[in-house]
């Protein structure tokens, strides 16, 4: 059974960083891509990252320059680090595992809040 599990989310001030962790069981992020998406109130999923297995990257506008992916492949972690965070990326960060041909992925975790005050 695979399963993803993120930590690292929390409160911090304006300008502040956060590190999140996407843990995999079940899989390894080795032999998938992976992303990271995020959820707002009253707004649609939006997809911040790509990691591909080249070790690749695409980011979404709106956290390029400060938002960066990378994976651990001996813990079997990808990990997003957030700097210069707003009030604006206030949502639940979610990881997801494994494209298919279509770009849809296969397996995503349940998320993790994050809060940023002014």
């Amino acid at each position: 059974q695979v399963q993803l599990v993120e930590s690292g989310g929390g409160s911090v001030q304006a300008g502040g960083s956060l590190t999140l962790s996407c843990v995999a069981s079940g899989i390894h992020f080795s032999a998938c891509a992976a992303g990271w998406f995020r959820e707002q109130p009253e707004k649609v999923r939006e997809w911040l990252t790509l990691l591909r297995l080249d070790n690749t990257t695409d980011y979404a506008d709106s956290v390029k320059g400060r938002f960066t992916v990378s994976r651990d492949d001996v813990r079997n972690i990808v990990y997003l680090q957030m700097n210069n965070l707003t009030p604006e990326d206030t949502a639940v960060y979610g990881c997801a595992a494994c494209q298919s041909q279509r770009g849809a992925f296969y397996y995503r975790g349940q998320g993790t809040q994050v809060t940023v005050t002014s």
